[in-house]
This record gives structure tokens, sequence and C-alpha cells, in this order.
């Protein structure tokens, strides 16, 4: 059961077009005028309706019919600023007011009504209210629906509740205000807006779309769009009066701390934070006095209290008018003080830098940055450069303080030349992760290279120690077996490789599902099944263009789908072999052209680990029975992963795994070849680390939070 339209008061302000020419341009509007767009009236005055114009007709014959016609071009800016005193006075009145078009605003009826004791009274005190201020002639229409109410402001009617459909329904169609579909009603015989509601709302939509859906519900009287009124701006302004003029410094800026905190907690009040701000004062003779600060950055309480005192010192300490190069002092005290937030902001829309604001302490960071490397050398410290790659080690490339931050392969759009963060020293622990940050099982120190890179200049995919499992890592150990070479991908999955239980082949996308498909949802502990991943957790259509596949092995059974090559992509490689294109991109990214990232085939979806580790730590991964698990060259598993033994530390249970995921890179150089699969798996205690299986060994290379 649908119920009634939100009642709307209407303010219908008759030729508003010509009113506003009279406003704005002088234009008097008890002569015949007509208001012209494209050649055509769209509004014309009492007297020349009078002449047999109407709107729609065309210069020539209009003024054909009245030689004395003035013609006035059609302006949106001028209807617009002459109507908004209307809207002000009506606002003042009743809260909560929507401008249709200039000309027209409305407001909910039901608030006005209440306060000004009915319907009709409260649509006499606004025309009247707003005829004394702005010498206006208006009328008002109140109907259930935005769309009756401006049919009914036309005869400043006030409709019953509920009796919109029957004032509808006995006007033409012309009324909607869409003159194709008036014109096709009307060659279908319909020519009422009652004829039009009685048809049914499916063949209404399936024969004149959404636009003569919605035509149809206002046909209909069942205009239920809420009112997206208008809301008065807040004002922000303090203002202080004094009965003893304030003449002494000393008083001045009592007065502006107290004034200065009173402007800042309104400003929080709304969300807002100052970057301008007005000082005015009034002297006890009246003089006015006015001036204006700037900040780059957010006024605080105290920089404004700050800068208000700095002003009354100015004006209180002026020339006493002897020859003196300042302005010249008041005659009098300062008997009222105001604060006029003149520029105002949300106060999340600043953000500062690292380094404080702008100016001074980035300059001083930059030196202090610069004298670090002149002691230590450049590779002291070093910043974080993001660029492409398949894996998250590959897509962060460290370069000295001042270079070029350029990534090493295309990628994301390098950061400005001057970053706020990502600043890393050689002053920091050799191994570039601090002592504390290891776990209680331990990461021996040798499977951490003494790059002297702080886990702080790296971003969300660099290395982070604290993010260390409490498993441990370690090197020192290797895998007693592994999987032989022949576990990594090669070309199609025989019919023989699918599973002959547990998930159905129809499950299994036909093309291969590339990584960038895989939900994003899958990389964070706590969305890892507890069991591995069904098929069903793959997405039901198929392979992206980079045609890397991707599977997901369920509990119940290993999968096995096809491992694309990733020169084998959907856009081939061309001519001059594969860097011919980036060095194609790379001479028009140098030409200022926007070079969209390359897909990178085989590249693991976001989120990114929390932690990269800067040499893969050796692991061995068991099934349930305690054998080690392979992959073979069609990627199928030899068994669900089960065990997670990492260097020398305790096994840990996996509770849930996706993949493998294969890369096969640079097959075209059988020297430079390498190819491998990656798994992500979630441990028993919430640990959720990123394997990766080459050669026939087990790597840990990335953990995540």
């Amino acid at each position: 059961m649908s119920t009634a339209p939100p009642r709307a008061l209407l303010l219908w302000c008759p030729d508003w077009p010509v009113l506003a020419a009279e406003i704005v341009d002088g234009v008097p509007a008890t002569d015949p005028v007509v208001v012209l767009h494209a050649n055509r009236v769209v509004a014309c005055s009492e007297r020349a309706r009078a002449e047999g114009i109407r709107r729609g007709l065309r210069r020539r014959e209009a003024q054909g019919r009245c030689p004395q016609l003035t013609v006035v071009d059609h302006d949106p800016g001028r209807d617009a600023r002459a109507f908004e005193p209307v809207v002000a006075a009506v606002e003042e009145v009743v809260a909560g007011v929507e401008v249709i078009r200039p000309g027209a605003c409305v407001t909910a009826a039901r608030g006005p009504s209440r306060y000004l004791g009915g319907e009709e009274a409260a649509a006499e005190r606004i025309v009247e209210h707003v005829a004394q201020s702005c010498a206006v002639e208006s009328q008002v229409g109140i109907a259930d629906g935005v769309f009756a109410a401006g049919l009914a402001a036309r005869e400043g009617r006030i409709l019953p509740p509920g009796g919109t459909p029957e004032f509808l329904a006995g006007r033409p169609v012309e009324a909607l205000g869409r003159p194709a579909l008036a014109d096709l009603l009307r060659r279908l015989g319909v020519r009422t807006l009652g004829d039009f509601a009685a048809l049914p709302a499916g063949d209404v939509l399936a024969r004149f779309g959404f636009d003569g859906a919605l035509a149809h519900r206002l046909a209909a009287g069942r205009d239920d769009r809420p009112l997206a009124v208008r809301q008065p701006p807040v004002d922000l302004t303090v203002t202080a009066d004094h009965d003893e003029p304030i003449e002494r410094v000393d008083a001045a800026a009592f007065a502006a701390r107290t004034l200065a905190e009173r402007l800042h907690e309104r400003l929080a009040a709304y969300g807002l934070a100052c970057t301008r701000l007005g000082i005015e004062a009034v002297t006890a003779h009246g003089q006015e006095l006015h001036r204006v600060w700037r900040h780059d950055g957010l006024l605080t309480a105290a920089a404004i209290a700050d800068r208000v005192r700095w002003q009354l010192d100015g004006w209180l300490s002026g020339s006493n008018g002897r020859g003196g190069a300042r302005p010249a002092r008041p005659t009098a005290g300062i008997i009222r003080l105001r604060l006029v937030p003149d520029g105002v902001l949300a106060q999340a829309g600043l953000q500062p830098g690292l380094w404080g604001e702008t100016g001074a302490e980035r300059e001083r960071a930059h030196r202090a940055l610069s004298r670090v490397q002149g002691i230590l050398g450049p590779e002291a410290v070093v910043t974080a450069v993001l660029g492409g790659g398949r894996s998250p080690a590959e897509q962060v490339r460290l370069v000295p303080w001042g270079d070029e931050r350029a990534p090493a392969r295309p990628g994301p759009p390098p950061l400005p030349t001057l970053p706020s963060s990502g600043v890393a020293s050689s002053a920091l622990p050799s191994s570039g992760v601090a002592s504390s940050a290891l776990p209680s099982s331990g990461v021996a120190s040798s499977a951490l290279p003494s790059s002297g890179v702080a886990s702080s200049a790296l971003p969300s995919s660099g290395v982070a120690s604290s993010a260390l499992p409490s498993s441990g890592v370690a090197s020192s150990a290797l895998p007693s077996s592994g999987v032989a070479s022949s576990a990594l991908p090669s070309s199609g999955v025989a019919s023989s490789a699918l599973p002959s239980s547990g998930v159905a082949s129809s499950a299994l996308p036909s093309s291969g599902v590339a990584s960038s498909a895989l939900p994003s949802s899958g990389v964070a502990s706590s969305a890892l099944p507890s069991s591995g991943v069904a098929s069903s957790a793959l997405p039901s259509s198929g392979a992206a263009s980079s045609g890397v596949a991707s599977s997901g092995v369920g509990a119940s059974g290993p999968a096995a789908v096809p491992a694309v090559r990733s020169g084998a992509a959907a856009a081939p490689v061309p001519s001059g072999g594969p860097g011919a294109a980036a060095r194609r991109a790379g001479g028009r990214a140098g030409r200022g052209r926007a070079v969209p990232e390359p897909p990178w085939p085989g590249r693991i979806p976001p989120p990114s680990p929390a932690v990269v580790l800067p040499t893969p730590v050796s692991a061995e991964v068991h099934d349930a029975s305690g054998q080690p698990v392979v992959v073979s060259a069609r990627l199928a598993v030899s068994a669900p992963p089960a065990r997670l033994t990492v260097g020398t530390g305790r096994p840990s249970d996996i509770s849930g795994w996706v993949g493998p995921w294969p890369v096969d890179e640079r097959w075209w150089a059988p020297a430079e070849a390498r190819r491998r699969a990656r798994f992500q798996v979630c441990l028993a205690d919430g640990t959720a680390l990123l394997l990766a299986v080459e050669g026939g060994q087990w790597l840990v290379e990335a953990i995540y939070d």
C-alpha cells in the first residue's frame, strides 16, 4: 500500500524573467515585453499576452502581432540573482526552502501550517511578507507533491489532502512539461493526465521508457520525491561588546584570547577550520576598523588570538599624527570587536606534511637529510618508489634522497621529488630490523640482508619488522624435500588433470581467471576459509585480458587450471622484442602523455602485504599425512597443504589456503627465464603468508597483517 506524497507549499512568481529584467535592467514590466531564447518567446508580460503573444512564438511573429514590443534576451544568471532576495524573504518565515528554478521555490507545508495556524494562513503570511519585503507579486499553491503544488500555485489553490489525483485528472498532458511525450500521447488519443494515469504502469515503462514511467507517476499524483531543501548559511562570526573602551594593549590581548577561543569552538562544532580571518573593530566615536589576515595552514585558537592581538596592538599603538609612518591611532578606545572567518574549509581538508607546515620546517628537514648523506654517503638515506612488477618485492625501489624518483619498472606515477614520508637512514641497525621486533621463536639474522634500510622506508608493501609472525622465520634450514622442477607451469591442462571428485568441472572458469579477478578479501587472514578455498569462491566468468590462470583448491581435492605465460597475454608483444613496448611507453611518457599502468599478468591482487622480506625465507609445506606437498607442471597440487615449517621453527597448522598463481617470466630468454607459483595461506594463529615455489623450493615471500 503506497502512502500519499508529503504536502508541499510552492511559491510561484508569474512571468519571473520579465520581472527580473525590470529589477536588474530597469525594463518596465507594465509594457509589452517578451524574453527570447533561441529566437523564441520563453516569457512575456501581461500586456504582451493581451496582444496575442504566447510562449513558443518566433520573434518575427511576436513583433508582427505587437510592433511596440520590447525584446529582452534570456539571462538565467540575471533571473537567479534577482530571485535570491525573494528566497531570503521566504526563509524569514519558514525553514527549509528548495529553489526549483528562478521564480519558484517550495517547502514542506506541515511545519508552517502548524505554527502559523493552518495552511491557508501560512500561504497568506508568505505572500504578504514577500510583497512587503521585495515588492514582488506571488502566488502559493499547496498540494500532495511538488508537481501538483506547482500547478495549484498557478491558480492560487490549496488542495485538500487526498484531492491531488482528482485535481490532476482534468489537466492536459502538456502540463507534464515534456513536449515530445505530450505530442506522442495526443497522437495516441491520450489527452489528459487522468487518461495517462489510467494506463498500466508496466506498459508505460515498456513503451515510453524510464522518463515516461516517471511522468506516469506524476500524472497519478504519486510524486514522492523528497525535498532537497536549502540550508541557510551558518553565522560563524563572534562579537564582543565592551562597556569600557579598550585603550591598552594588555587589555586588548585578554579580549583577543577570549574571542579567539569562542570562534575556534564555534568552527569546531561544525567541523570547520579557518584559513582567512577578518578582524573588525568599532571605536567609541563610531570609527570602524577592518583588516584581513591570511594563513597557509589552519588557524588554531592560539594562532587566531595572536593575530587579533597583533592587529589590536597595531591599531592602538599607531601614529599620534606627528608625521609618523604608521596609520593614525584611533581617536577613542575600542568598544566592539568582531571576528569574521572569511575563509573556511572542512577541518580534514588540509593535511599538513610530515615535517609540519609548508615553509621552513620542510627545508630544515631537507638540509638535515642532505647532511646525513654527506657524512655517511648517498645511500645512507633512501626513499621508496612504487613501480610495476609481479611480486611485492619487485614493486618497490629504494632511491637515494634527492635523486629522481622514477620506478625501475612501469607502474604507478612517481611521488613528488621531495616526499613527505618514507625516509630511511643507515644510522639504524644494519640488518634493517630492530632486535626488539623479532618474534619469540626467532628470525635468524642471516635471513635478512644488511641493506641499511629501515623498515619505515618502505610503504604499505614495504618491510615492517613489527609485523613478523610469532611463528618465526629462519633461513638456516632447507626443506628435506620440495617440488621438482616439473612442478612449475608450462602448457594447458589435459582433461586427466581435473579432479574426479570434490570440485565440479562446471565450477571452474573455462579460460582461467586472472589474478586481478580474485577478490581482494582473499588476502586478509580473516577472509581465508578454514579448510582451503572451494572452487565456488572463484569468479563465475572467465579470464581477464592478461590470460593468467588461477585456481582455488578446496579441502576435498586438488584442482588444476592451465598456466598461461606472462608474455602470452591478450595484448601481443609488438615487433622489436618484449622491451620495445616499454621503450615506446617511456618515450610517450617523456612527451608528457599519460601512460596507463601495464597489466602485469600474474600480479598478486590487492591489498598488498604488510611485510615484504628482503630475502625470501625457505620453508616446508606438508599435507595431513606428513608428505611434502608437490605442485605438478599442470598446477595440480598433490594434496591440500596442512602444515607449514619455516626454517627451524615449529610446524604450524594451515587453516586456509588459495592458489596456485603461476608466473612465467621472460620465457623468450632462456638464460633469464623464471617460473614459479604462489600461494596465500592462513595459519591457525591468524597469520597470513605469501608463499612461492620455485625450482623445487618453498619460500616465504611476504606476510599479511
